[in-house]
């Protein structure tokens, strides 16, 4: 197997398309052609993860956070970061980062987030306008409905919520004149032909439409296959950034910070904390959600998130919401094993294994 068909398995359940305008994810070093025997996954791609990757023997580190961030200046072998870089490509490793992308898909950072603190009645905290949906139609021969539709769901299209394989179809007739070169799956050429047909309709988001598209081509009998994609103004309610749920049982702020240090496996949080009242309603986003504090939806009794500066606490804090910093390692970590288990089952040929670099914060207590 190569790079670039474990990259495709890998934007199945995060589409580069889901990433910010902003983001630097995708393969951020190596070939798409390099043959992978093993896979390493970890959140940071540090000179630890690489000395785990070639102990592993991986060919591919497959990261959250993205490598080469910023644009490189100079390429010196006695900057510790850039030779980090020069080190990883002269041992033919490749590095693939699914950073925001994975942030907002389901099933990814912030599912795994919630998954540790059991959280329920799960929705979207906040809406991703860039990710847009499309809907696309086409045009079927009857017989050939059932293989089509089954192939553009089977790549990502017509799904709704909890629902797959959501579509409509309406009978027509189509009409067709092939040419001298024409190849025609049915009628004849030269003469304007009329064939019973399905209008088939299903929508999808927008960063699948490409894979969608190729999946459609394929099943269809079709030698030119008609279609049409319309944008979609309404936004899916079904996905977003961070997740918002319910306890089940209502906890005061000190008993939801215990709860999130132990179920994270940290060793601090920070609490913010103004009022004594119990406490349901949860949002949460791993990383850096500091400056979502200000935008939370109303409802929200507490907020659990990393990175949280002195400004924004005093917002959570006058709104009277409960805010844990858990750290930025501490709310993602967990997605490592998640991604880790996601891989086994896709890459039966691949060997699959972890890197977890320690947090570079720690608690004093002494």
């Amino acid at each position: 197997m190569k790079v670039k068909e474990v990259c495709r398995r890998l934007e199945k359940l995060a589409p580069p398309g889901y990433a910010y305008p902003w983001d630097r994810s995708g393969l951020r070093i190596g070939s798409p052609q390099i043959e992978v025997s093993r896979v390493l996954v970890a959140l940071t791609v540090t000179s630890e993860a690489f000395a785990a990757a070639r102990k592993a023997k991986a060919e591919l580190i497959v990261a959250h956070h993205p490598p080469l961030w910023d644009p490189l200046e100079v390429l010196r072998t006695d900057n510790r970061e850039t030779q980090l870089w020069l080190e990883i490509a002269q041992a033919g490793l490749a590095c693939y980062a699914a950073h925001t992308n994975l942030d907002i898909a389901p099933g990814g950072v912030n599912d795994a987030l919630a998954d540790r603190l059991d959280l329920e009645q799960r929705a979207p905290l906040f809406q991703t306008p860039h990710v847009a949906l499309v809907k696309l139609v086409t045009f079927v021969p009857e017989a050939h409905l059932g293989p089509v539709r089954e192939a553009v769901c089977e790549a990502g299209a017509g799904e709704i919520g909890e629902y797959r394989h959501c579509s409509f179809s309406s009978p027509g007739t189509g009409t067709f004149l092939p040419g001298d070169k024409a190849q025609p799956f049915a009628g004849k050429r030269h003469v304007v032909n009329e064939e019973p047909e399905r209008r088939l309709e299903v929508q999808l988001h927008e960063a699948r439409l490409s894979q969608v598209l190729a999946a459609l081509k394929r099943a269809h009998p079709y030698e030119e296959v008609a279609y049409d994609v319309y944008p979609m103004n309404n936004p899916d309610p079904y996905i977003g950034l961070g997740v918002r749920g319910k306890l089940a049982e209502a906890v005061t702020a000190n008993e939801l910070a215990a709860i999130v240090r132990k179920a994270l496996d940290i060793q601090h949080v920070r609490l913010v904390a103004k009022s004594k009242r119990k406490i349901r309603s949860v949002g949460v986003m791993g990383g850096a959600g500091s400056s979502q504090i200000h935008k939370l939806p109303r409802g929200i009794d507490a907020f659990i998130t990393g990175d949280v500066t002195y400004h924004d606490a005093q917002a959570g804090y006058d709104r009277g919401i409960a805010v844990i910093d858990a750290g930025h390692h501490g709310t993602e970590k967990w997605i490592v094993p998640q991604l880790a288990a996601y891989l086994k089952k896709r890459l039966e040929s691949v060997k699959v294994s972890t890197f977890m670099e320690p947090d570079p914060f720690y608690a004093v207590t002494e």
